[in-house]
């Protein structure tokens, strides 16, 4: 199996007005972490704990540098914190035909600019997926 650079990747979300707005050239990492919930059902008396799947969920955590000009990276995020659901998707691959991609929902809830005195002034922002993602390949 090849290995695939990261710089290949690839994340859009849609904008305020409903556009899909591709970050990328600003993003520098992308989380995409994904669980599920693991419920305890261990009876009294019993010795060994018992376990049973729970709910799945799914969040993305992306960062880089805070860029006002190229894609407008600011204003779009600062234009959706907190908004309804906006639509998703990532390219661990990048997007040519045949590439992985993951889509959904999210609702960004949290976005930070940072200034250090000694670095580049960086952006990060965090998304909860709202419902299932969904595992297809671009076209």
């Amino acid at each position: 199996m090849a290995k695939i650079a990261g710089r290949q990747s690839n994340f859009q979300i849609k904008d305020s007005g409903g556009t899909l707005r591709d970050l990328s050239a600003s993003i520098t990492n992308v989380d995409f972490p994904r669980e599920v919930a693991v419920l305890e059902t261990t009876g009294l008396g019993e010795t060994d704990r018992k376990f049973i799947v729970g709910l799945k969920g799914a969040t993305i955590s992306i960062s880089g540098n805070w860029d006002a000009a190229t894609n407008n990276v600011d204003s779009v995020l600062d234009g959706i914190l907190a908004v309804a659901d906006r639509d998703f998707q990532y390219g661990p691959e990048g997007t040519a035909s045949g590439k992985v991609k993951y889509t959904g929902t999210a609702i960004e809830s949290r976005y930070t600019a940072g200034s250090p005195v000694d670095g580049v002034v960086s952006f990060s922002a965090d998304f909860t997926i709202n419902g299932a993602v969904t595992r297809g390949t671009f076209a």
